[in-house]
């Protein structure tokens, strides 16, 4: 009953085998393995773009920083929303690899508004050579809070960036759970729409630990290169980084897996729903925000149960105080599992 996060469970078999069949004999380094070159293929046939700059880092937060990176200039500001991930779990990597570019939160919730957006980037570049100049959009897939914007969503927040001749980053790390609840392809939430950068997460669904960034025009190609060289990110024997990805991407795993974690997620929402539990915001993807009771709380926690409290503490004097939680599913999770945790939080029924 592991809910904690999805950064938490196991590598996938398939991925695992790949990484195996990777550690025979030699390969060429920093990125030059035959591994990579067939990920590189499979990427831009899977984007619907030939032309793309494909590459591997180990972390979310090497993705998301380096990417922005790439696409800021030291006095500019990047834009994203006050929950961005960028913002609230990155640690200010993205302010320290683009050689301190702020970021500007745009008001709100977990979701961007076009309008707020629009007010908000307006509000830049008129102090001239005092304040930052207007920087990237970057847009976090699915939120932080578990929504997913839909593509209506994304194509007027990316108009808007693109009324003001500002790149778009999309920050991918639940890409596929996303793209798994909109239903349509990834050329359709990315390029198609207007982003210019993708970070397509692999570590939270199935992977040992791997992201790829995707540059939709090759021009940056470079620049992220000595980026990513610069900043201590380009594995030697990044073989075992290609084998993740390719064990990932072959046969569509990686939708697979998504598909799954989604539907295990479900599940456990319909369970919650019929049990009277509080939901803070709307499931859509793989994670949940919500509220039951201290005393659940405390019995699913003495069973053995994990997950993050949102607010307050299992300690207190009131057993009936709502506790906001989050829960997340990931591929591995299984129907008995969510079984017994529904199970145990209908215990006094």
């Amino acid at each position: 009953m592991f809910f904690a996060s999805d950064n938490s469970g196991p590598v996938h078999p398939q991925v695992m085998t790949a990484v195996a069949e990777a550690n025979t004999g030699y390969a060429w380094a920093y990125g030059a393995d035959p591994q990579m070159d067939e990920v590189r293929t499979k990427i831009r046939e899977i984007f619907e773009a030939p032309e793309a700059a494909v590459y591997l880092v180990a972390t979310g937060t090497a993705a998301n920083s380096l990417a922005l990176a790439t696409l800021t200039q030291p006095f500019d500001t990047v834009f994203c929303s006050p929950v961005a991930h960028i913002h609230e779990d990155e640690c200010n990597a993205p302010e320290f690899y683009s050689g301190g570019a702020k970021l500007t939160l745009v008001p709100g919730g977990d979701k961007m508004t076009p309008s707020a957006l629009r007010k908000t980037i307006a509000a830049e570049e008129t102090r001239g050579v005092h304040g930052p100049q207007r920087g990237p959009v970057s847009i976090t897939q699915v939120t932080e809070r578990g929504s997913v914007y839909s593509l209506d969503e994304l194509a007027a927040l990316t108009a808007v960036a693109k009324n003001f001749d500002l790149p778009v980053h999309l920050d991918g790390a639940r890409f596929a759970n996303a793209l798994a609840a909109l239903g349509c392809t990834p050329a359709e939430m990315t390029w198609k729409l207007g982003v210019d950068v993708v970070s397509f997460g692999g570590t939270k669904n199935g992977c040992m630990g791997v992201e790829a960034v995707i540059f939709f025009d090759p021009k940056h190609a470079w620049e992220f290169e000595l980026r990513r060289k610069r900043g201590a990110h380009l594995f030697s024997k990044h073989r075992f980084l290609s084998a993740q990805m390719q064990g990932y991407l072959k046969d569509g795993l990686w939708l697979e897996t998504a598909k799954q974690a989604n539907a295990r997620c479900a599940r456990l929402v319909d369970g919650l729903e019929k049990a009277g539990a509080r939901f803070l915001t709307t499931p859509q993807a793989n994670m949940i925000f919500t509220a039951f009771p201290r005393r659940i709380h405390q019995r699913l926690h003495d069973a053995g149960a994990a997950y993050h409290l949102w607010d307050g503490t299992l300690e207190g004097d009131d057993p009936e105080e709502l506790l906001a939680a989050r829960l997340v599913c990931d591929w591995s999770i299984t129907e008995d599992q969510i079984d017994q945790f529904l199970n145990l939080f209908h215990e006094d029924d």
